[in-house]
């Protein structure tokens, strides 16, 4: 048993199927064979069941990006799906790559991903696809699902940011809508390209897939594409909380330079008087007149004073 494998399916056209061992070539029944790319095998394993070299040279890359590659011996499709194992971050998207030829389909990972598990679960109970283009459709469409609850999540977070930009603290809610930001832009980044491998599989694989499942990726397709179009508009709805939050701290501060300017405004002249008469030279007056202070602090009263209302009547506080 090489390393590399880790569950194969002979479809029985009922709803389930029985496990079967790679190469199995010898069987009539659709075959579905799931392999492990991060074992040291997975090349020799994947030439003994018939894979071409060059889909398996583009298989094992561990830097992909969705796409579909339509070749003479079959169809190379390249996905992604939300990380949901323990511990992992859900924007670091799992790669699954897929080669899809007659009755014949190798799914190819490097992490488990729950799409795969989910569909291999409802063979198991017999009530799973029955052919190889609909084990295709359910995988593609459990990986939808999770990017559907991801999407989901992300919008409920944006709401509540928003709400919060009117009632918590303005540095904790911009750290959140930053991190929220990098999330959507990571997920983004395999979304773009997983809605043009979908359209591009629908498009170009008639031969290998009816008018039924053909109708089914594309409904796939535009579910892929309304989730980037979510993402956008969640990025824009960032964006602008960002900028409610920036316009609140630049509102603060202008509040706090407008009390600082104000006070200097009122000060200034007294500072001019005061500076004027602790002047330490022979010549001021009133140094011997025993009113002379009062006389002072009366003008600089009366300056607080007219300044006060010289401000008041600009309309400047």
């Amino acid at each position: 048993m090489p390393e590399s494998f880790v569950f194969g399916w002979a479809l029985n056209g009922a709803g389930g199927g029985d496990a079967v061992e790679p190469p199995a070539l010898d069987t009539e029944r659709p075959v579905w064979l799931h392999y492990d790319y991060s074992r040291s095998d997975i090349i020799p394993s994947l030439l003994e069941i018939g894979l071409p070299r060059q889909v398996v040279e583009s298989i094992v890359r561990l830097d992909t990006r969705p796409r579909t590659a339509v070749l003479p011996e079959g169809v190379l499709v390249v996905l992604r799906g939300v990380n949901m194992n323990p511990g992992a971050n859900p924007e670091d998207m799992v790669s699954l790559r897929l080669w899809l030829a007659r009755n014949r389909l190798v799914t190819i990972r490097q992490r488990r991903l729950f799409a795969v598990q989910d569909v291999q679960t409802t063979l198991v109970e017999g009530q799973g696809p029955n052919s190889i283009p609909e084990v295709v459709v359910a995988i593609v469409e459990r990986l939808a699902d999770r990017i559907s609850d991801f999407v989901d999540g992300i919008e409920e977070k944006v709401v509540e940011y928003e709400t919060a930009v009117e009632t918590e603290d303005a540095q904790s809610v911009r750290a959140r809508v930053s991190a929220l930001r990098r999330q959507t832009a990571q997920v983004r980044r395999f979304l773009a390209p997983q809605r043009d491998a979908l359209d591009a599989l629908y498009r170009d694989s008639k031969d290998l897939l009816s008018a039924d499942h053909t109708y089914a990726i594309r409904e796939q397709t535009d579910r892929i594409a309304r989730y980037v179009e979510d993402l956008d508009l969640v990025r824009e709805r960032s964006l602008v909380v960002q900028e409610e939050l920036m316009n609140r701290v630049a509102q603060e501060q202008n509040a706090r330079m407008y009390v600082l300017s104000i006070v200097a405004a009122i000060f200034l002249p007294i500072t001019f008087i005061t500076g004027m008469f602790g002047m330490n030279v022979a010549g001021l007056p009133g140094l011997e007149n025993p009113w002379a202070f009062g006389i002072v602090a009366a003008v600089m009263v009366s300056v607080t004073v007219g300044m006060l209302l010289y401000l008041r009547a600009k309309r400047w506080m």
